[in-house]
């Protein structure tokens, strides 16, 4: 079995925060995860992920809380998802944030992984969760769907909900749907395909409050290098990582990129073959990627987005 990959501490935060509340004592908490209290403070650390399943599971025990993962959401702070907390603060849509929570979300953890999928009427924000044992799994994914509503709430500075939530898991024992709905203020299904909130499109063009497109690109810039430092990263992944930095002085060279890995240019090709994938693939998926996104979300020209993208002529692009 491969191991679960990391958690950075800023996402054990609000567990940590509404036990709290609940009076659940915190030190033996941490010594059931392997965790040190001065650990707590150090929003660059990386953890285990054995350590995040030990730390909720003691915590939802100790809690008598049914409902602990998603009550801890109301704990949710920018940092709780590291840097790409910031930079969906800052970006100047909702639909716009949301798009940036694939790209970024390695730097919060390994814990799972989203996809936002079209529908005729909405966009399905999904959260598909590596962790296996069923309870843990359940309070973190309630936790992790019910965080994003109440932080677009709170960056959007509006209180709509979504469409509906799924849920992959069945309606769990001592609650009551009520409860859910209440607390989403939406249909709730249970027995989904996936885990996912149904965001009706509208909601997309909901500006944020907070907008600055100027600290956006720094902190995209900041996020792509720590990306770039993930040695546990696939490889393909950090090859689109320093494509993406690479991108805004021009259509870069394989050798510059190859440079960047310690690699030659046949090494790089071969390992990436080995990953089932190759330069030229990621690069062309990355400008597709990039294209769709500055279209929708952009009012520059087609002619500045196709040079942005590498192309000689618009036409081309």
């Amino acid at each position: 079995m491969q191991p679960l990959g990391f958690t950075s501490i800023p996402p054990l935060l609000k567990y940590l925060r509404h036990a709290e509340q609940l009076g659940v004592a915190i030190t033996p908490a941490l010594d059931a995860s392997g965790l040190r209290a001065e650990q707590l403070n150090d929003n660059t650390l990386r953890v285990p992920n054995e350590a995040h399943e030990r730390l909720l599971e003691h915590l939802c025990q100790a809690s008598g809380d049914p409902l602990f993962g998603l009550h801890s959401a109301r704990y949710v702070l920018p940092n709780s998802w590291s840097v790409l907390g910031y930079i969906t603060m800052n970006c100047a849509t909702l639909g716009e944030a949301m798009s940036r929570i694939e790209p970024f979300e390695k730097l919060v953890g390994d814990m799972g992984t989203s996809r936002i999928e079209a529908g005729a009427d909405h966009v399905r924000l999904a959260w598909d969760c590596r962790h296996q044992p069923p309870q843990v799994r359940r309070h973190m994914i309630e936790s992790v769907l019910a965080s994003w509503m109440l932080y677009a709430r709170w960056i959007a500075d509006t209180q709509v909900s979504p469409g509906a939530v799924w849920l992959e898991h069945p309606l769990p024992a001592g609650t009551r749907l009520e409860q859910y709905e209440d607390f989403f203020g939406c249909p709730v299904l249970f027995g989904q395909p996936c885990s996912a909130l149904l965001v009706p499109l509208a909601y997309l063009q909901l500006p944020l409050r907070q907008a600055d497109p100027n600290l956006l690109r720094t902190l995209e810039e900041h996020a792509l290098g720590l990306m770039a430092e993930l040695v546990d990263a696939p490889l393909p992944l950090r090859v689109k990582n320093a494509l993406r930095q690479l991108l805004k002085d021009g259509l870069p060279r394989k050798e510059r990129v190859a440079e960047q890995f310690a690699m030659t240019v046949r090494t790089l090709q071969r390992q990436l073959q080995q990953a089932g994938t190759s330069y030229q693939q990621i690069l062309d998926d990355l400008r597709q990627e990039l294209a769709e996104h500055y279209l929708r979300h952009s009012d520059l020209p087609i002619q500045d987005i196709a040079q942005y993208l590498g192309f000689t002529e618009p036409r081309s692009f």
